[in-house]
């Protein structure tokens, strides 16, 4: 496919901002659990359990977004899915009904996990153009966008503006940026050509079998994923209550924790294209999930908030390109297109997400919240073993 270096430039700042969407949604839910939590009067494990309705949204529709993008293109996804995000936003700062606050968690996971799926696919093909690695600075803006959604609304409403107004702003922003870079992103013919061109059918890749997401080597990555999106999942979910609960973080600035790790990541992941030029993948993924081990280790024994922020920023860092080089590694798989092999890695990085929050919440009811990140940290060690041992 010959592409026009003005169009792709084009592509793949859209598909930046597209990430910067998808951080800035999710992130916008993290200072409003400790809000949820109060307003349905939920000790740590039902909100656990309520916690599970977003991941199975989420996993629901990671599967099925990646056929709908293979059959109608990945921006029709991203926008549908933008929309019903944007949407449902507010919805979580009002509904007082425990069902109602299911269903409205298990929609918005929907969009946040079909938005996902649809742009790491539209991600891997502009990286298979541009021919270097881009996806770590891709990643980089989902985590600026949780730095806005974490600290943003907290500070909207720290100035005065009411919580709901608030999400409402948040909302429309979310809307306008999917809508204004819909006709940037590659279209359904284009993502065509650049799958013909890159997993051409004299290579085994475009008519490979029913059953490809079934290789070994789809199922290791995809269960990488599953560790580390439980791990970034649970500082998602349960940073603001930890530290207003363990830390004594005031309700306002509960969500800091989670900014510090979002601050970390991005600015990792915005230079992080250049590390993975320089160093190879094993080091990365090693030595980062071994720091993000450390993070959670001084989050739970330091008392001190700034120390415990230190281990939320050693988190971010650690974390920061262990998915982007899974999903790297997904869309290099020989005779596997990354319409068959995203969805995988994400499904099951998500049933991570999905699978975290209620188990840590029942850990943390059975013992405390302290030994549930403790947990987290050993999972990390085993991700380092695990990837270092990959052939």
């Amino acid at each position: 496919m010959e592409t026009d270096p003005k169009r792709l430039a084009k592509t793949c700042t859209a598909t930046r901002l597209i990430f910067l969407v998808c951080g800035l949604g999710i992130s916008s839910w993290a200072p409003m659990v400790p809000y949820a939590k109060d307003r349905l009067a939920l000790h740590d494990a039902h909100l656990g359990i309520l916690l599970l309705f977003l991941g199975g949204g989420a996993l629901v529709m990671m599967p099925a977004s990646g056929v709908l993008a293979s059959r109608f293109g990945s921006r029709i996804v991203i926008l549908v899915s933008a929309l019903v995000i944007a949407l449902t936003l507010p919805l979580l700062l009002i509904l007082d009904s425990g069902i109602a606050m299911a269903a409205a968690l298990m929609l918005f996971g929907a969009g946040i996990g079909s938005i996902d799926v649809a742009m790491n696919a539209q991600a891997v093909q502009v990286q298979n153009l541009y021919g270097r690695p881009i996806m770590s600075s891709l990643h980089g803006l989902y985590s600026v966008g949780g730095l806005l959604g974490a600290l943003g609304l907290g500070f909207l409403i720290k100035t005065g503006l009411e919580p709901i107004p608030a999400a409402i702003g948040i909302a429309v922003l979310l809307i306008i940026i999917a809508v204004s870079q819909y006709r940037y992103l590659f279209s359904f013919s284009e993502e065509r050509a650049v799958v013909a061109q890159f997993y051409s059918p004299s290579a085994g890749t475009a008519t490979g079998s029913r059953y490809q997401w079934l290789r070994g080597t789809v199922l290791f990555l995809g269960f990488l994923s599953f560790a580390v999106f439980l791990g970034e999942g649970a500082v998602l979910d349960w940073s603001a209550v930890f530290l207003r609960d363990n830390k004594g973080v005031s309700q306002e600035f509960s969500g800091v924790g989670y900014a510090a790790f979002s601050i970390a990541m991005a600015f990792v992941r915005l230079t992080g294209d250049k590390l993975v030029e320089r160093w190879n993948n094993k080091l990365i993924v090693v030595g980062g999930s071994l720091v993000a081990a450390l993070g959670f280790a001084i989050t739970v024994f330091c008392t001190g908030i700034y120390w415990v922020l230190i281990g939320y920023a050693l988190l971010g860092v650690g974390a920061a390109n262990i998915v982007p080089i899974f999903f790297s590694d997904g869309g290099k798989l020989r005779g596997i297109p990354p319409t068959v092999s995203i969805p995988v890695i994400t499904t099951l990085g998500y049933a991570g997400q999905l699978a975290g929050p209620a188990l840590l919440g029942i850990i943390a009811h059975r013992f405390s919240l302290e030994a549930a990140f403790g947990c987290l940290a050993v999972l990390f060690v085993w991700v380092a073993i695990a990837y270092f041992f990959k052939r």
